[in-house]
């Protein structure tokens, strides 16, 4: 591609991004006041930016957010700099130390003949790393729930403890869809234990999850891009409805769902 920098250039563009950051540091009266707790919902809206603009196959939207998260992190690493705790330096050096250390089969004499070898490798280096007391323990405790659920599947993956074949994982999901069904079956009008129910429903949630891990779909993307799909369609029928003079609230399902339908030709 015609438009891509050399290594020099690439360098160059980041120091004067350094410079600016010292300069608004230095001169901007909201800059003067950030620090990293304030800076924290900012960088963590911004990341969601970055994976809407992802989910959008947009490169220039991509570009533009992946901006604005580096110049989050040159912002930390000032604040960090002033304060003494580290700079951008320091940070980087760290990082590729780390790099180093998680990729022996690279930089050492380990082997790795595939791309599950690689995530072993990169877990029990972590393990060791963090000294955690559970494999687990290196997982946020915010992540979303969905997100997290994967997150514990690839760490006990990465240490052995996993589903040898998909259809034993399958049969897993028929087994937690049994279950709930028993909990809360729908052609059974009587009042359920609800919180048993959700503790089935949530089993059955994990289990579908560790399911699509196997088959190679990203459950989070997944869901995500049906909301999108949803979002779209249903914005189609408003919009018709609208056109036709007729509001949602007065429309009946069956006159909806004409609408629907067209929406799903788009």
């Amino acid at each position: 591609m015609s438009n891509l920098s050399s290594r020099a250039e690439q360098l160059a563009a980041f120091d004067r991004l350094l410079t600016i950051m010292d300069e608004l540091r230095a001169q901007c009266p909201w800059d003067k006041k950030q620090t990293t707790e304030s800076l924290r919902h900012l960088t963590i809206e911004e990341t969601f930016e970055l994976s809407d603009a992802i989910l959008e196959g947009n490169p220039d939207e991509i570009k533009k957010e992946l901006g604005d998260i580096l110049l989050h992190i040159v912002f930390y690493a000032k604040i960090g700099s002033e304060e003494g705790n580290f700079d951008m330096k320091t940070m980087i050096d760290s990082l590729c130390e780390k790099l180093i250390r998680r990729h022996p089969h690279i930089y050492g004499n380990v082997t790795a003949e595939d791309e599950e070898a690689v995530k072993q490798n990169w877990e029990k280096i972590k393990l060791q790393e963090k000294g955690n007391v559970s494999v687990l323990g290196g997982v946020p405790r915010s992540l979303p729930a969905l997100i997290k659920a994967m997150r514990i599947q690839e760490k006990a993956r990465g240490v052995g403890f996993d589903w040898e074949e998909k259809n034993q994982v399958w049969e897993k999901v028929e087994e937690e869809m049994q279950e709930f069904k028993e909990e809360f079956n729908a052609a059974d009008g009587s009042e359920i234990d609800r919180e048993k129910a959700s503790g089935e429903f949530g089993d059955l949630l994990f289990s579908l999850i560790n399911y699509a891990r196997f088959i190679d779909i990203n459950p989070e993307e997944a869901l995500e891009r049906t909301n999108l799909k949803f979002i779209k369609r249903f914005q189609y029928l408003e919009k018709a409805a609208k056109n036709s003079g007729k509001a949602l609230s007065e429309m009946t399902l069956a006159e909806m769902d004409v609408y629907w339908n067209e929406a799903k030709k788009q």
